[in-house]
């Protein structure tokens, strides 16, 4: 077993956690081991029912993609000599790493690229409440063993280790741990803040930057730097819209929110407009066929972007449970990394926040970005006279290299009568 490729540019990946201990057999499509990339945790699944005779590289460990991580055998199979098999393979075994109590030194960002690899296997199956484990002695000095991934969560969260109850052997704390931990303070009362540190300027505190949010801040850079923007701005009518999402949602199962009408709609005007469903290569511009489109979702590690494939062939109702889906699992970093990829557009709202009007910063490779405001009552002219409506102002941000101003005001034009006009969206 090989580290995979997890995205088309990475050349190494964090192997955040073994989910399958040494010696266990698994299943077909059975995940085997948790990667870290720079947006989610990928699952890697086994093509085939098999044991895990060795694992060869600890959890935490950064692994170029290619290189060899565990040897795996089909059901049943036993080697006496694995050392042997080993050099068989052309493989070297990872000799047992060494831990200094977490007492004495910091704790090490596995995404850093000097983890501090931990003894033992990773996982074991989720105690049922009649199921409780046996007891097991405690660590020697009294040390708490946990995964990287949950020493990382941890700290991030703000939660010592050591009051985080573990479930794995030896009562190891596990990505699932602290998980729950971070459930149960999100119902309790907020506990005092960490202390802030002295400045001339006045005290502050210092959040280290996760993965996921240093990611997207070079991307950004980049994309401001490289990517030529230009800016259109509209306002839309949104009384039939509202209208139109009450309706939907009277007595439905799945609710309809504004922003899976808009996120259609797009869709719509993509098909409509099909020179605005292109992204930028440096040979040549890039047209789509299907509308693929990300929608923006703010996390706790930072800002992700999931892509909603083929929007425009999913009914109103199921697209508006992808992009929960999508959301959801988004905020529990569990996306796979072809989630996060491809589209040429991304829909970011505010509105729920109160915002009226902004301007966002293109995600590359897209080619656009629409900013989304909130939807607020102000004077409209209407047959001559002066009336109270309900409005809604969106902002295109544009890649000037494959998309030109006037394709640009033609695709806003068609969105914007397709909000006006939604009931054209349910065709």
């Amino acid at each position: 077993m090989r580290m995979p490729g997890v995205s088309a540019d990475a050349t190494a990946a964090v192997l955040a956690e073994w989910l399958v201990a040494e010696d266990a057999e698994f299943a077909a499509a059975e995940a085997l081991a948790t990667v870290e990339t720079d947006k989610a945790l990928v699952d890697v699944e086994a093509d085939a029912a098999g044991v895990v005779l060795k694992t060869l590289v600890p959890p935490g460990a950064q692994v170029d993609v290619g290189a060899p991580i565990a040897v795996l055998g089909s059901p049943g199979e036993q080697v006496d000599d694995l050392d042997a098999l080993l050099r068989e393979l052309g493989v070297a075994e990872a000799s047992a790493p060494v831990v200094p109590d977490r007492r004495d030194v910091p704790d090490t960002d596995p995404g850093s690229g000097s983890p501090v690899p931990e003894p033992g296997p990773v996982t074991t199956p989720t105690p049922t409440p009649d199921q409780t484990p046996a007891p097991v002695p405690p660590a020697p000095n009294g040390r708490v063993f946990a995964s990287p991934l949950a020493r990382k969560m941890a700290r991030e969260a703000g939660i010592p280790v050591e009051e985080i109850d573990g479930t794995g052997p030896r009562h190891r704390v596990l990505r699932r741990d602290v998980e729950a931990a971070i459930a149960h303070r999100s119902a309790s009362p907020p506990e005092t803040a960490a202390p802030l540190r002295p400045d001339v300027g006045g005290a502050y505190e210092e959040v280290p930057h996760t993965r996921a949010r240093r990611l997207t801040a070079d991307r950004l850079v980049a994309s401001k730097q490289q990517a030529p923007h230009f800016y259109l701005r509209t306002t839309v009518r949104a009384e039939r819209l509202l209208a139109l999402r009450e309706e939907l949602n009277d007595g439905a199962e799945v609710r309809v929110s504004v922003n899976d009408l808009v996120v259609r709609a797009v869709a719509v005007a993509h098909r409509r407009v099909p020179e605005l469903n292109v992204t930028w290569t440096s040979e040549a511009v890039r047209v789509h066929r299907a509308a693929d489109v990300a929608v923006a979702v703010a996390t706790e590690h930072g800002l992700l972007t999931p892509v909603v494939r083929d929007v425009g062939s999913l009914p109103i109702t199921t697209l508006a449970a992808v992009v929960r889906d999508l959301a959801d699992r988004a905020r529990q970093r569990r996306l796979k990394q072809a989630e996060l990829e491809g589209g040429s557009i991304t829909v970011t709202n505010l509105g729920m926040y109160g915002v009226e009007e902004f301007a966002a910063i293109i995600n590359p490779p897209h080619a656009a970005i629409l900013a989304v405001g909130a939807v607020r009552e102000e004077p409209v002219v209407e047959d001559g006279a002066v009336v109270a409506g309900k409005v809604m102002t969106l902002t295109l941000s544009v890649d000037h290299r494959p998309v030109d101003g006037v394709v640009a005001a033609r695709w806003l034009a068609v969105l914007t009568e397709l909000l006006e006009r939604p009931v054209r969206l349910l065709a």
